[in-house]
């Protein structure tokens, strides 16, 4: 495997890898589904990783689209820079983050919430011009039953389609909105309104940088409408895909427990946090991977 760190043409650094599909030499993989997700074990994030270490991480991401590392205890600092082993890191433009690190957001729920992180399906951030490559998720507080995470595939939800749809979708723009997402809902945290929240114009179905495959990328979460078409054909085409997009056949769930780490590619998937452990806490820290403009 060869990872190289590149300028994309409209966007912020990134860390591009070449795949190659040997035996790997630093770390034991296992698959949850065969679709999507894999738990990797026989690394220590706290500790420096070798550059073969990095560049295997690098490839079961790319090969599993979300992976997850067990029993992980970090400190904030060493969170923030695993992330930037991947690249630069993003600032999410509304959500509250550790006083002093404004890379590191807050994730926390517990009997005084009025809502959780992450409810819905969505890809994080995508109303941004350029959206995060991946977000990394790391829970220290977890209630006795609940609080699992869902992933969906978006190359399996694309490669499902008909040929029909494909051909339908292929070249389309949705705008992506976050002012209805993010207006108001960190209020409980004390965090101000801005005056305007981030919107852009991506492609319904994109490619990705590293794998090369086209993914499904529109989402309840923050897609408004498609560009170009009626609005009453737009509504139909988005209940259609988004109704498809949460297929368990594109799945898989990860429960978490303490200490626990998920590291998701937001180009190729998309994620809905169980809320069904009120009033218990649920409590932890994500770290946001700057991406590169959707083509």
């Amino acid at each position: 495997m060869h990872a190289t760190s590149l300028r994309g043409n409209n966007g912020p650094r990134y860390r591009h890898t070449e795949i190659d599909h040997g035996p790997y030499q630093t770390l034991r993989v296992e698959k949850l589904t065969p679709v999507i997700g894999a738990e990797i074990s026989d690394v220590d994030l706290s500790q420096p990783l070798s550059e073969q270490q990095q560049q295997e991480i690098h490839r079961a991401l790319a090969e599993n689209q979300v992976i997850f590392f067990r029993d992980q205890t970090i400190s904030k600092e060493q969170h923030l820079a695993f992330g930037q082993l991947f690249g630069e890191l993003h600032l999410h433009p509304a959500a509250p983050h550790v006083e002093g690190l404004p890379a590191l957001m807050k994730i926390h729920a517990d009997e005084h919430s009025s809502r959780a992180n992450g409810e819905g399906w969505h890809t994080d951030v995508s109303c941004d011009e350029i959206p995060p490559m991946g977000s990394i998720l790391h829970i220290h507080t977890c209630p006795p039953h609940g609080g699992d995470t869902l992933f969906a595939s978006m190359y399996a939800a694309y490669d499902s389609l008909s040929d029909r749809m494909k051909g339908y979708l292929e070249g389309l723009k949705a705008l992506h909105d976050g002012e209805p997402v993010y207006r108001g809902t960190y209020k409980n945290f004390g965090v101000a309104d801005k005056p305007v929240y981030p919107h852009a114009e991506h492609p319904v179905v994109r490619t990705h940088p590293v794998t090369g495959r086209k993914a499904l990328y529109v989402n309840r979460g923050f897609t408004s409408h498609l560009i170009g078409v009626p609005r009453d054909e737009s509504a139909g085409v988005l209940r259609y895909l988004f109704e498809h997009i949460e297929n368990p056949l594109f799945q898989c769930r990860f429960r978490w427990r303490k200490n626990s780490i998920a590291f998701w590619d937001n180009r190729c998937v998309q994620h809905r946090a169980m809320w069904d452990y009120w009033p218990n806490t649920r409590s932890g820290h994500r770290v946001t991977v700057a991406g590169d403009k959707p083509y």
